[in-house]
């Protein structure tokens, strides 16, 4: 097992192991100094001007510094006792989940059981991230708590619980979005209660830190040499994960959530020269602190359009992305991706007969969807006059997400190939939340984009994300750690970017939530006919590039040899890829995971020949995005659950299975 956070970052010959913390610590003071200088006043007569300027200076600006410094504090502490106990440079509140969770328990809170969370929401917070990284650790444990396996195991439990946050606050309304909003990280403060409330559990926290130091410097060690040092390591461990979830889930409760700052915090400590763990324990808090206190001076100083554009949480985020690719050398593991059950697959033997029967399920399902459904009275079958009248109603819903399916289905098999990594796919590798920053910047130039701008920059941003993530994890040679940690990296970095959009509750806000919720409701004609048109333009085409997808996850060096010219060859599949990423995320959103899962299903299933791979993938993607419409339709009649959402809560779990598989050996 990796023991990633006791290795020293590396330093510049020369360069002095604390210049970095002190230029961290000037710039602090100075921003503060011209903050107080340049800081706005309240207009009018000087006598009640000035009484004005100190309300507004004692109970707003100060309480404002003093809670960055505590909370960044806090999930620094946060951090470092995550990746201590997990031994795993990137293990904070974000990677694991617990933020994520927190909020979810948060927003079924709020929105269910206002008066009870007025008294406790700290401990709902609490309960909502322990549950989130209890479920990650469950998952990781097999493998050991390998990094990689974390990462995704985090990642895709965060989906599930974003997943369910945006059905809930489209379900709520704008009470529900007022607590998204919350939720995006917000300092504002009005008095000192965010102060006091905070102020003490960080004190606990650093005095349970430093009770454990002994066991904290002991798990350095692997399990076996720990054991023999006298420490119950399960006892030690859930003690310290406890205190780090508490921690998290104290500043989310009161700020919201800020991002990847548990991550950045023990990294730049250790930068700046922290190497034992006791040194560690005590320069995160303080790196945390620091660093979450002047990114929120600069935003103040950059104006209040600025400040209420990029909120503290969201202009944290936006350092995880990068942050995560600067770690990538040092994250080592066993691959979660290398354990699939795909090595237990069996080669069929008449594959043209078992796409036959795939063909014909996805015409039965095709036929019983726009058939079948509930009524008030029970369900029934629309026949006759009444599926006439219904026909216009479902078939363009319909059409939109089995086009969108298969388009996925083809999209997540590129990427496959391409990367050689069976895990890979547009969800797990940021390129549909690269489609989410396009059409963010879209909503920034436009305000209200037509339907084709708004794909125009979806396809820019998909295939933006999809090239970088290439770039990166090529040269790896296309390692499956560095490929899944760049996917995540970029990932959190696209949602940031949509973040800042989110947190502004205006129309766009709405346009991006009902993009992220992938809901088919006002599926028209217009939409049918796009997904129909893009899914025979752009699948068509790849039944003739079967050579480059065979040659491609060989490796740069071989496919060279045998006359492919990988740079050109990559580059079109990856256009290819990212155009139907980012239709098939317009259609449906950006959470279905229908990319992952119909490769697999039809590796599983047996198709090993390419050709019939690809039509299976294209086949099955349809099929369980029809089924997810349908079933969103039925499962709360006469409501109905956007269904990228519901596919989303299909495909999760079906990740996490896979995720919990037992590693098979060689």
């Amino acid at each position: 097992m990796s023991i990633g956070p006791s290795l020293p970052m590396p330093m510049r010959a020369g360069l002095p192991r604390a210049l970095p913390a002190i230029v961290l610590g000037i710039a602090c003071v100075v921003s503060f100094a011209l903050l107080l200088a340049f800081r706005p006043h309240v207009p009018g007569a000087a006598t009640t001007a000035a009484a004005l300027d100190a309300i507004l200076l004692w109970n707003s600006l100060l309480p404002r510094a003093a809670i960055a410094l505590i909370a960044g504090a806090a999930l620094g502490l946060s951090g470092a006792l995550l990746q201590r106990v997990l031994r795993n440079p990137i293990a904070d509140a974000s990677t694991l989940g617990i933020a994520s969770g927190a909020q979810l328990a948060l927003t079924l809170g709020l929105s269910f059981l206002p008066l009870l969370t007025g008294i406790s929401r700290e401990l709902l917070a609490f309960a909502g991230g322990f549950t989130a990284v209890a479920i990650v650790l469950a998952l990781s444990w097999r493998r050991g708590l390998d990094p990689v396996t974390v990462a995704l195991s985090g990642m895709i439990v965060s989906l599930i619980a974003a997943s369910l946050s945006v059905m809930l606050i489209l379900a709520r309304g704008e009470y529900a979005m007022s607590i998204h909003i919350w939720g995006a990280g917000a300092l504002n403060q009005q008095d000192w209660s965010g102060v006091t409330s905070l102020a003490p559990r960080l004190a606990a926290g650093i005095i349970a830190a430093a009770l454990l130091l002994r066991p904290l410097n002991v798990l350095a060690l692997d399990d076996s040499s720990a054991k023999s040092l006298g420490v119950a390591l399960h006892g030690v461990r859930f003690s310290i994960l406890v205190l780090a979830v508490w921690l998290s889930a104290s500043v989310t409760a009161t700020v919201g959530i800020i991002g990847f700052l548990g991550l950045a915090a023990p990294a730049m400590a250790r930068f700046c020269g922290a190497r034992t763990t006791g040194q560690v324990m005590m320069a995160a808090p303080l790196t945390g602190a620091a660093v979450l206190f002047l990114s929120d001076c600069l935003t103040q100083l950059l104006g209040p359009g600025f400040s209420d554009l990029v909120p503290a949480g969201t202009a944290t985020a936006l350092l995880g992305g990068p942050l995560l690719l600067l770690l990538l050398p040092r994250v080592h593991g066993i691959s979660a991706a290398t354990a699939t059950a795909d090595a237990a697959c069996r080669q069929l033997r008449k594959p043209a007969g078992a796409l036959s029967l795939l063909a014909l399920a996805l015409f039965i399902i095709f036929v019983l969807v726009l058939a079948l459904g509930p009524t008030d009275h029970g369900w029934n079958v629309a026949i006759g006059p009444l599926f006439s009248e219904l026909l216009p109603f479902r078939l363009p819903r319909l059409l939109a997400a089995g086009g969108a399916g298969a388009m996925l289905g083809a999209a997540g098999f590129i990427m496959q190939r391409v990367t050689g990594n069976p895990i890979a796919s547009p969800e797990v590798l940021g390129v549909s939340s690269g489609g989410g920053a396009g059409l963010t910047a879209a909503l920034f130039l436009f305000s209200i984009p037509s339907p084709a701008i708004m794909l125009l920059s979806m396809a820019l941003g998909s295939l933006a994300a999809f090239l970088v993530m290439i770039a990166i994890a090529g040269r790896s040679g296309f390692s499956a750690e560095r490929l899944l940690l760049a996917g995540i990296a970029i990932s959190a970095f696209c949602m940031a970017i949509v973040s800042t959009v989110l947190a502004q509750g205006d129309m766009r806000s709405y346009i991006l939530l009902t993009w992220m919720a992938g809901s088919t409701n006002r599926a028209g004609i217009f939409e049918a006919w796009m997904a129909m048109i893009a899914l025979v333009v752009l699948t068509a085409p790849l039944f003739f590039m079967i050579r480059w997808l065979t040659i491609l996850p060989l490796g740069t060096s071989l496919s060279r040899s045998v006359g492919l010219r990988v740079l050109p060859s990559r580059l079109v599949l990856a256009i290819f890829a990212a155009l139907m990423t980012a239709i098939s995320s317009f259609l449906v959103g950006p959470l279905s995971l229908t990319g992952l899962i119909a490769p697999h299903l039809a590796r599983l299933i047996g198709f090993q020949n390419l050709r019939c791979q690809l039509a299976a993938a294209i086949l099955i993607g349809a099929g369980v995005l029809m089924m997810a419409d349908w079933l969103s339709r039925v499962v709360i009649y006469p409501y109905q659950v956007p269904v990228g959402l519901f596919a989303a809560l299909i495909g999760g779990p079906y990740l996490l299975w896979l995720l919990g598989l037992k590693e098979r050996s060689p």
